[in-house]
């Protein structure tokens, strides 16, 4: 997969794709459905598969001070979307510029003639131009005067509405990883470089590899059973695992994240890319009265975790 940042400057082998347009935040089964609409022009106009999105999300531009939100950075984002088979991802920039351009501009300076879009994608709630003025069904009078054509996908239905990320998030704060699943269609999951920590499992017999969940939708906190790919590095490969996210009540105010001690494991992942997905809830955080207690627990999660995982 090719990603271009540059809707002005680009080759003309990344020009003429078939793509899907949408923020994709955590690709979930709604996307995959407006992607797979986009993949069969790809193959009826023998043109490559596309994604156009945006980085930073335009939420982060307009609200930076909003709580958290994204179930996906940019980078677990792309790797997803490598695995959907996608071709070509437009990431393109988002700052005030990009979101000053009226409707009219946009399907014309980055669509038509930036991009070169053979046909686009978009679903029915989308909205696009400065304000938001633009609606799916004035990219398609825009696609007939321009020439590129246009697709609206309905909104895909879950069992309790319409799949959305905001449905992903709330199933996500309440402890329900299994229910967050049924609506991604894959595990959601936490993807970043193992950072150091203060090395305190090390000195409680499970050192853990520490990810920083900043700018992320943070899950229920507490301790998760998961899997994890270790993605790059000396170790790559998949483990079992057991998760805990939070700050660490007992050991002072900390910064959320999420530490994970994978099974039957030795080595060093300081640098190292994993991808942690979330299994099932065990349990909340909380405060042992001692160290030892504290070991005890983690060592009924670990064992809980195996059972779990066992059947996954």
């Amino acid at each position: 997969m090719r990603i271009i940042r540059d809707y002005q400057f680009i080759s003309p082998q990344d020009r003429g794709a078939s793509v899907a347009i949408g923020n994709f935040d955590g690709v979930h089964t709604g996307h995959r459905a407006v992607i797979d609409i986009a993949r069969t022009h790809a193959t009826r106009l023998n043109r490559p598969l596309g994604i156009l999105t945006f980085e930073p999300h335009p939420r982060q531009v307009f609200a930076p001070d909003a709580p958290p939100f994204r179930l996906m950075n940019a980078e677990a984002k792309a790797n997803r979307l490598a695995k959907l088979g996608i071709e070509r991802l437009y990431e393109i920039a988002f700052n005030r510029g990009l979101a000053a351009l009226t409707p009219d501009g946009f399907a014309r300076q980055v669509i038509a003639d930036g991009l070169g879009l053979s046909h686009v994608v978009v679903g029915a709630d989308f909205c696009f131009g400065q304000g938001r003025a633009g609606t799916a069904a004035d990219l398609q009078t825009y696609g007939a005067e321009m020439g590129f054509g246009v697709t609206i996908a309905p909104l895909l239905q879950a069992d309790q509405g319409a799949v959305s990320s905001t449905r992903i998030r709330e199933a996500l704060s309440a402890g329900k990883p299994r229910d967050a699943a049924a609506m991604l269609g894959h595990l959601h999951r936490i993807e970043g470089a193992v950072i150091r920590g203060q090395q305190r499992g090390r000195e409680l017999g499970y050192p853990t590899a520490n990810m920083s969940i900043a700018g992320l939708h943070p899950p229920k906190f507490g301790v998760y059973a998961v899997k994890v790919d270790v993605l790059t590095g000396s170790h790559q490969g998949s483990y079992d695992a057991v998760s805990s996210i939070g700050v660490r009540p007992m050991f002072g105010n900390n910064e959320p994240n999420i530490e994970t001690f994978l099974f039957d494991f030795k080595g060093d992942l300081y640098g190292a890319h994993l991808s942690v997905a979330l299994v099932e809830y065990l349990r909340g955080e909380e405060k042992f009265d001692s160290l030892q207690a504290l070991i005890t627990q983690m060592d009924a999660d670990s064992a809980q975790a195996r059972a779990i995982l066992a059947n996954v």
